[in-house]
């Protein structure tokens, strides 16, 4: 590997022109020495455009799509556009620390897998503070670190988009799915990391900040359980019976009870038992999904681990 190989920063956008002004700040303040920003507008937003137009720094480039094509499409329009030997994903509401690339790039450099996914802990900002995630670094299978949880709070195990660098190769290999409107990042970790030569590389230190804000609404953030259904379905084949039967008992399970889809109570619950495999605890957490309003959820998790979620 060259010492240096140019790094590229992909932002899709759409709508939130002050919020991607600072990603692409924190990413052009990079410590590393070759770095390019591309950012993809999707779909029409002549706002967006004017106020990325006000950055005379000639390492970014804007693409404007003629019409919307979602997450998944965008990053891969940018990565196909982008001259970057190496990828750096960045969501437009998020930022980098200054470090961040060069950090993981020396991760990179010593690496013993042909194509590394870089990852890192993050900073998770919301109105009541700062926490740091995922609380346990990864392990394998990666598939049981990010979707079988054991905890009873949020973000024990989390490669989040924001802090993922890998070779150009591995996207050509593995593109994002094509219209996937959730897990968008965790569809493409889960069938990135099955290539061979592929591995996960971990920086402890938080190295991005992720905005968790209340009152903005975002695809990750609305309830859509039958998405989410639809979606750990159709990745089945390549995840444990553990990964599966708790990733419904609990993200499938929050949205729909958020929905008040009470007809899906009992055929949930059935479907992670039998299909997936359950601890008494998963049964517990799931239940409480369903009978405990939220403000009383995250006052016992504060009680009983000194965490919010």
């Amino acid at each position: 590997m060259p010492e240096f190989p140019l790094v590229a920063a992909v932002i899709p956008t759409h709508g939130r022109p002050d919020l991607v002004k600072r990603a692409v700040h924190s990413a052009l303040n990079q410590t590393y020495p070759r770095m390019e920003v591309v950012v993809v507008i999707d779909g029409p937003d002549g706002g967006t455009g004017k106020e990325l137009a006000t950055i005379a720094d000639s390492r970014l480039r804007v693409l404007e799509l003629p019409q919307r094509v979602g997450g998944s499409d965008a990053r891969n329009r940018g990565m196909g556009a982008a001259r970057g030997e190496w990828m750096a994903l960045l969501d437009d509401d998020d930022e980098w620390l200054p470090e961040k690339t060069e950090v993981q790039m020396k991760l990179a450099r010593r690496s013993s897998f042909r194509y590394p996914i870089v990852s890192s802990r993050l900073l998770l900002r919301t109105s009541q503070g700062d926490q740091i995630l995922p609380r346990k670094l990864p392990f394998t299978p990666i598939c049981d670190y990010l979707l079988a949880r054991n905890d009873w709070s949020y973000g024990e195990g989390l490669l989040q988009t924001t802090t993922l660098l890998f070779p150009k190769d591995l996207y050509k290999l593995v593109p994002f799915k094509s219209g996937l409107p959730r897990h968008q990042d965790l569809d493409w970790v889960l069938r990135a990391a099955q290539q061979v030569g592929a591995g996960i590389e971990f920086a402890p230190e938080p190295l991005a900040v992720w905005y968790k804000a209340e009152q903005r609404k975002s695809v990750s953030s609305a309830a859509n359980w039958r998405g989410s259904y639809e979606w750990i379905g159709s990745v089945q084949h390549m995840i444990t019976p553990r990964a599966y039967g708790t990733f419904i008992a609990s993200d499938v399970a929050w949205q729909a009870a958020a929905q008040h889809a009470w007809g899906s109570f009992i055929p949930l619950l059935w479907e992670a038992c039998s299909r997936g495999k359950l601890k008494p605890a998963d049964v517990v957490r799931y239940t409480g999904f369903w009978l405990l309003p939220p403000s009383v959820r995250s006052a016992l998790k504060s009680l009983v681990l000194g965490v919010s979620q």
